[in-house]
């Protein structure tokens, strides 16, 4: 049977451009590639998940404007189920500018104003999707009160919840059993994490990524693939990690296919994934 996943987190329009170097102020430079396309953290995950023969369901906002039209067709055709998108009346989807330079360097502009984030009621109406999945993703980037209902949710049900990002409420520890958090997020964490709930605890270093569980521990380094663009690494890791999870990996595989899905994305442009070969 397919195992299927609820993925709760952002949905935007992505634009990445590429320049040779940032014009001076008051001046314009040309771009030397565009790519425009669906983006945002939760749907990169939803897609990464697909890729690797999971059934996720999205639950994201979108605008009721034609931006969001398109988003969501494309995410039908990447085999996510939308039925759990909401789509705000007179809210702009969201939008994700990414300006990349040259060995990497980028600059993130974002329009995701308050109205293209997730209300806790609306993850409660999404309940019957989280309850139903196997695996519930939860990126924390959303407000508080969203990401604790959903990680509530999926914990009561019995469902592998999986938190990826920073963790400013210590009571969703209780409701975890996969944390994941980047260099920036992971400030703070430490091992005394799997006191609190997490069975594992997923941490991206400089020296490779760090997986802790009881009774173990492992580091996998990082490649020597050129890093092209970092974005979307995060999101690709936590789906492959997540797949091979509900597959059945022990943690230390887990880790290693996590890893692997990581380095394959920012070898190019733009976050969004191609693991179906990884």
């Amino acid at each position: 049977m397919t195992p299927t996943a609820a993925v709760v987190g952002q949905l935007a329009r992505d634009l990445v451009l590429t320049v040779d170097q940032l014009p001076e102020p008051g001046r314009s430079g040309a771009a030397g590639s565009r790519h425009e396309q669906l983006g945002g953290k939760g749907a990169n995950q939803a897609v990464a998940l697909a890729q690797l023969g999971v059934r996720p369901s999205l639950i994201a906002v979108a605008g009721d404007d034609m931006i969001g039209d398109v988003l969501l067709a494309q995410a039908r055709r990447d085999g996510i189920d939308v039925r759990s998108v909401v789509r705000r009346p007179g809210a702009l989807t969201g939008l994700i500018v990414e300006i990349l330079e040259p060995g990497g360097r980028y600059r993130y502009v974002e329009h995701l104003p308050p109205p293209v984030l997730l209300g806790e009621d609306d993850v409660l109406r999404a309940r019957p999707v989280i309850e139903g999945a196997d695996a519930v993703l939860v990126q924390l980037q959303q407000p508080e009160a969203a990401t604790l209902a959903a990680a509530r949710i999926g914990h009561e049900a019995g469902k592998l919840v999986v938190l990826d990002g920073e963790i400013k409420d210590k009571s969703l520890l209780a409701y975890a059993d996969v944390v994941r958090a980047d260099e920036t997020e992971a400030a703070g964490l430490d091992e005394d994490v799997l006191d609190h709930g997490p069975k594992l605890l997923a941490l991206a270093r400089k020296d490779g990524n760090l997986f802790v569980w009881r009774g173990g521990r492992v580091t996998i380094p990082l490649d020597d693939a050129e890093v092209v663009d970092t974005t979307g690494g995060g999101d690709a890791f936590v789906a492959a990690l997540t797949a091979a999870l509900l597959a059945g990996a022990s943690y230390e595989e887990a880790a290693q296919r996590a890893t692997a899905a990581s380095a394959a994305t920012v070898t190019h442009v733009s976050g969004r994934p191609e693991l179906r070969d990884v």
